[in-house]
C-alpha cells in the first residue's frame, strides 16, 4: 500500500534533507512535487489543496528555514499533517451498550462485506476479548448465507441459523434475541450488498438499522476503487449515518487516495483496514503508523501485534531459553520460518520494519518472498532429524542428497546453512554477554540494518 506515494515523497525529502539550508522557494518546489504526488495517488483534489495550503503556511515560516535541520523539519509538518487529514483520534470500535452491542456491516456488493465481518468477528473475540454471533441478513445473493456460516466454521465464531423465507430486519431482531439470550457481548449484522447504490437497498439498511439501533454502522469500502470508494461512503452517510469505514483491499491499493481521502470527505473516522484475503489480515487503524509505512518508518507496533497472534508463547519460551543457552538448532530455524509464514506475506511484513524501504528495490531483485520462506523450509525438512540437530554433519554428498529431496539446489541449501550459522553465532554471544553481546554481533549487519539471519537470504 502506499508505494507510489512513499517512494515520491521518499524522492522530495530526501533533496531537502541533503541541503544545509533552505530558502523558501526550495520549501515552494518541494511542495508542488508533493501536490504532484498526493494527485497521482488519487486522493480528492479538494484534500490535496487543503494539505498543502495548511503544510506551506507552516513550513514556510523563519522558524523552520532559520533551524539547524530545516529539511527534516519541513518532513516533520508534511508528516503530521498527514495524520492529522488519517485522522487522529484512532477511533475504536464503539461496543459501549447493553450486550449484545449491534454493529451493522453496509456496502456495495463485492467490497468484501462478508469476509469483513468473518474477519472483524474473529478480531473482536481474539483481541477484544469479546463473544460475537455473526448473522447473515443478505437474502438475495445466492449462497451469501451459506457463505458466512462457512467462515464462521473457519473462524470459529458463531453464525445464526437461517431460516427460509425470512426477511432481513426480522433476521436483525431474532440475532439479537439470540445474542441476549445466549449472553452474546457483539452481534455482527451482515446486509446484502447491491451492485450500484439504490433507494431499496438504503431503505432496507435504514429499517434494519431502526429495527436494532446499532452502536456502529461501518462501511466496508473497497480501496482498489479509489475515488469512487469516497463517493460510495459520502453516500451511504447521508443516507443511513455510518459511524466508520472498514477499508479492503488496501495491501493491493499501491496509491492509497481513497484512504487519504475518506475522513476528509466524509467526516467519518476509518476503523479497520483489509490488508490481505486470510481471516487474520485486519488491522485496527492507526494514522500515525500509517503515516509512519508512508514515509518508510515501518510498523514496529504492528509487527508485535501480528506476532503475538500466530506465536505460541510457550514454544516462543523455550526457544529464548535455548538461545541462551547458545543452542540453535535447524530444527528451531524451521519454527521461526513456520511462525513467519503465519504472520502474513513478506512484501507486508517487510513494509513494517523501519529502513526497508530504502532497500526496496534491492530486496525485490533478490527474490526475497514468499515462495523462499517455502523453498527454505522445504530444505530443513529435508534433512534427517540427525542433521537438524547438528548442522556439521551436512557435508556434500547430504548436501546434494537434501537438494533432491526438496526441489531445490545445492546453492540455496548452502545459503541455508550459512544463514543458520550466522543466526547461531550470534545468539552464543548474545547467551554469553546478554543485550551487549547481541549488540556487537550485529557488526555485519545486512541490508537496512537488519542483523544477517533476521531476514530470508539474499538471492535465490
Amino acid at each position: 500500500m502506499f508505494d507510489g506515494l512513499s517512494d515520491r515523497l521518499s524522492g522530495i525529502f530526501d533533496g531537502l534533507t541533503k541541503r544545509g539550508s533552505l530558502k523558501e522557494s526550495d520549501v515552494e518546489a518541494a511542495m508542488r512535487e508533493v501536490r504532484i504526488a498526493l494527485l497521482e495517488a488519487d486522493v480528492a483534489l479538494p484534500v490535496v489543496k487543503d494539505f498543502i495550503d495548511a503544510v506551506k503556511k507552516e513550513a514556510v515560516g523563519q522558524e523552520v528555514l532559520r533551524s539547524v535541520t530545516p529539511g527534516q523539519m519541513v518532513i516533520k509538518i508534511v508528516h503530521d499533517h498527514l495524520v492529522e487529514v488519517l485522522g487522529p483520534e484512532n477511533e475504536a470500535i464503539n461496543l459501549a451498550d447493553n450486550p449484545p452491542a449491534a454493529v451493522l456491516m453496509v456496502g456495495l456488493q463485492g467490497s468484501g462485506k462478508t469476509t469483513t465481518t468473518a474477519k472483524l468477528g474473529r478480531h473482536l473475540t481474539i483481541r477484544e476479548k469479546k463473544k460475537t454471533l455473526m448473522a447473515s441478513l443478505d437474502i438475495y445473493r445466492p449462497a451469501a448465507q451459506q457463505q458466512l456460516k462457512v467462515l464462521g466454521e473457519q473462524t470459529e465464531i458463531q453464525t445464526l441459523t437461517p431460516v427460509m423465507g425470512e426477511l432481513p430486519v426480522a433476521i436483525a431482531q431474532r440475532a439479537m434475541d439470540t445474542g441476549r439470550k445466549e449472553g452474546f457481548d457483539v452481534v455482527l449484522l451482515d446486509t446484502a450488498g447491491r451492485v450500484t447504490l439504490d433507494e431499496e437497498m438504503m431503505a432496507e439498511v435504514a429499517a434494519v438499522r431502526d429495527a436494532v439501533q446499532p452502536t456502529e454502522v461501518l462501511l466496508v469500502a473497497d480501496a482498489l476503487t479509489g475515488q469512487d470508494a469516497v463517493n460510495t461512503a459520502a453516500a451511504f452517510q447521508e443516507k443511513t449515518g455510518v459511524t466508520g469505514i472498514v477499508l479492503t483491499r488496501v495491501d493491493g491499493d499501491s496509491r492509497g487516495g481513497a484512504a487519504l481521502s475518506m475522513r476528509a470527505v466524509t467526516g467519518c473516522p476509518i476503523k479497520y483496514l483489509g490488508v490481505g484475503e486470510k481471516v487474520e489480515d485486519l488491522e485496527a487503524f492507526n494514522a500515525e503508523r500509517l503515516a509512519g509505512r508512508i514515509f518508510g518508518m515501518g510498523d514496529v507496533v504492528g509487527l508485535v501485534e501480528k506476532a503475538s497472534e500466530v506465536v505460541d508463547k510457550e514454544e516462543a519460551d523455550k526457544l529464548a531459553k535455548k538461545m541462551l543457552k547458545g543452542q540453535f538448532t535447524l530444527e528451531d530455524m524451521a519454527e521461526q520460518l513456520k511462525q513467519i509464514r503465519k504472520m502474513g506475506d513478506m512484501e507486508g511484513l517487510m513494509a513494517m520494519l523501519p529502513g526497508v524501504a530504502k532497500i526496496k528495490n534491492q530486496i525485490a531483485n533478490q527474490g526475497i518472498d514468499d515462495s523462499l520462506i517455502k523453498r527454505q523450509e522445504a530444505i530443513i525438512l529435508s534433512m534427517t532429524p540427525k542433521e537438524r540437530q547438528n548442522a556439521n554433519i551436512i557435508k556434500a554428498s547430504r548436501r546434494k542428497r537434501i537438494a533432491s529431496g526438496s526441489g531445490t539446489s545445492v546453492q540455496e541449501v548452502n545459503k541455508v546453512l550459512k544463514q543458520h550459522k550466522q543466526m547461531s553465532a550470534m545468539m552464543k554471544k548474545m547467551g554469553k554477554k546478554g543485550m551487549k553481546g547481541l549488540m556487537g554481533g550485529l557488526g555485519g549487519v545486512g541490508p537496512g540494518g537488519l542483523p544477517p539471519g533476521m531476514m530470508p537470504p539474499i538471492g535465490r
